[in-house]
């Protein structure tokens, strides 16, 4: 694999949200130049969001990857603009627009909600914000745990995260005692794409309920290739382990979420398995504020050990890891 990582994102395509009343009526949704505000769009019935792939391009875009679900791999992807819907109880909801590019016309527009839109109802368009949109983009990428997580320190000793401090020397698996370069912490209402994801206590040898949010990667080692990634060690997103069961998602509520940052991306021990820490990268680097000092990292090997969504998508994926893990 080349030194660019793939990042896979959750949309629907134009033609999966379209307008039922307005300006606009009987189109898909567009980016922000042909928007009309007040149009109001419905998602159509019995369609699930696609895993669209993507990778860093060499200017200000992105380029669609091979092993994309939807679009057409090599065409340019480009963010474009925040927009805020309300629907009929007054609920407020935003998603991105994303536009494919082939040749110097677009050839679709994506659309990915950061809460979890309902088919055939009733969403107005009341808002439109390209200077807003990198952030957010960025903000569902940084990957938090939750107050209380367990984290393990260069001593060997288990500390809640809310207590550490910039300077804490922490264990990471790669590189040994490194120093914390920066700490954030925020508040989020636990909707949609920032709904974190709980991997009960025990799941993954793990010696405590864990939360986190959905993108977050666990590294895990498997001394027998039980998941036929080809090799050994791997990283797999938290949201594809969700089970309903083990592993569930936690919607509704405000939870606490925390940030930590090295010089480096590191794969660090949260409630005594591996996670990764927050990874500055051409995403990322928007959501991030400047005493953050948010220079962006450098390629690390461990990247390229991330599954496939389609090698995940599998109903017993966290007792294969675990048996894998452990035989």
């Amino acid at each position: 694999m080349s030194e660019t990582a793939r990042n896979t994102i959750a949309v629907f395509a134009s033609d999966m949200f379209v307008v039922t009343d307005g300006v606009a009526e009987g189109e898909g949704v567009s980016f922000m130049d042909e928007l009309v505000l007040d149009d109001v769009y419905q998602l159509t019935a019995d369609t699930p969001r696609k895993a669209l792939t993507y990778e860093k391009g060499d200017g200000s875009g992105f380029v669609i990857a091979s092993d994309t679900e939807i679009g057409t791999p090599g065409n340019l992807l480009y963010l474009d603009c925040a927009v805020t819907l309300i629907a009929p109880d007054s609920t407020t909801y935003e998603a991105l627009i994303l536009v494919e590019v082939e040749g110097d016309e677009a050839a679709e527009v994506y659309l990915m909600p950061l809460g979890t839109l309902k088919e055939e109802y009733d969403y107005r368009l009341v808002g439109a914000d390209r200077e807003a949109a990198a952030a957010k983009f960025g903000d569902v990428a940084c990957v938090r745990f939750a107050r209380g997580t367990h984290i393990t320190l260069a001593s060997g000793a288990q500390v809640p995260i809310e207590d550490l401090k910039i300077g804490d020397r922490v264990l990471t698996r790669d590189a040994g005692s490194q120093e914390i370069r920066w700490i954030g912490e925020t508040t989020l209402r636990a909707v949609g794409d920032y709904a974190p994801v709980v991997i009960t206590e025990g799941a993954l040898f793990n010696t405590r309920d864990l939360m986190l949010s959905p993108d977050h990667r666990l590294f895990i080692y498997q001394r027998e290739d039980k998941l036929g990634a080809g090799r050994s060690e791997v990283l797999v997103k938290v949201r594809h382990l969700i089970n309903g069961d083990t592993v569930y998602r936690r919607d509704g509520g405000f939870y606490d979420f925390f940030q930590i940052l090295f010089d480096d991306h590191q794969i660090i021990y949260a409630e005594g398995i591996a996670a990764e820490t927050l990874l500055v990268d051409a995403r990322t680097r928007a959501a991030l504020p400047e005493e953050a000092g948010a220079t962006e990292h450098m390629y690390a090997p461990h990247r390229d050990f991330e599954v496939t969504e389609s090698l995940a998508n599998r109903p017993d994926i966290v007792s294969l890891l675990k048996k894998a893990s452990s035989s």
